[in-house]
């Protein structure tokens, strides 16, 4: 998948997946992060989700990664905030109190650069990549991250009823690209009301992702 695809996504607005409100399931189930006020929440390929505003409302710092320049202007605008924006390698990084995101190849994007944070919030991301991006991705994340705990949302269906993104990603793959890392635990599986986008059934999982104990 090309980056153009969602440059224009987000030049001609259609971002059906953007949410009007924080996704409920991140709302139920965040404490399972065991975070605490001042811990740094990472969410990569975050667009403009108001996942981000609740979680500073909580109390937690924030960084992000995202492609799309337009939707984190959108995103600081949105929150009624004005960042500094620097250039660090190939990607620039906007910096506001509490929050930072890197806009660019998350590719380019190094532990260096992004420091230490407590835990990743993958609501979007391994979702958003087809299938020949997600193994290379998810090694990056783990080592990005070094092996932050994570709350991972996917979605399961049958991916010849639909196009992706969303893509369909099964608990198979999700343990063959992250089970020899963390222990993975189901948090919840719900049937997604009328279906993925009203075309087709579809499964959203939940999953604790955190560090093995080899």
């Amino acid at each position: 998948m090309e980056a153009q695809f969602w440059h224009d996504r987000w030049a001609s607005n259609e971002i059906g997946f953007h949410k009007s409100e924080a996704n409920p399931l991140l709302v139920k189930y965040v404490d399972e992060l065991s975070l605490t006020t001042g811990s740094r929440v990472f969410l990569p390929l975050c667009g403009k989700t108001l996942d981000i505003g609740w979680l500073l409302s909580r109390g937690y710092r924030v960084t992000g990664a995202e492609l799309s320049a337009v939707a984190i202007e959108q995103l600081f605008a949105e929150l009624g905030v004005t960042p500094t924006m620097t250039k660090v390698g190939a990607l620039d990084h906007y910096q506001a109190p509490q929050l930072d995101i890197f806009v660019g190849d998350i590719f380019q994007l190094t532990p260096a650069l992004l420091g230490p944070v407590d835990a990743v919030y993958d609501r979007a991301a391994l979702v958003a990549l087809p299938q020949d991006m997600r193994a290379r991705y998810a090694a990056h994340l783990v080592t990005l991250t070094a092996h932050a705990p994570q709350l991972l949302i996917s979605f399961e269906y049958d991916q010849r009823a639909m196009d992706g993104p969303p893509f369909s990603v099964s608990q198979e793959e999700i343990r063959q690209h992250y089970g020899q890392r963390y222990d993975i635990t189901i948090l919840t599986s719900l049937d997604v009301p009328g279906g993925l986008k009203g075309r087709c059934p579809a499964t959203e999982r939940v999953y604790l992702l955190r560090k093995g104990r080899r």
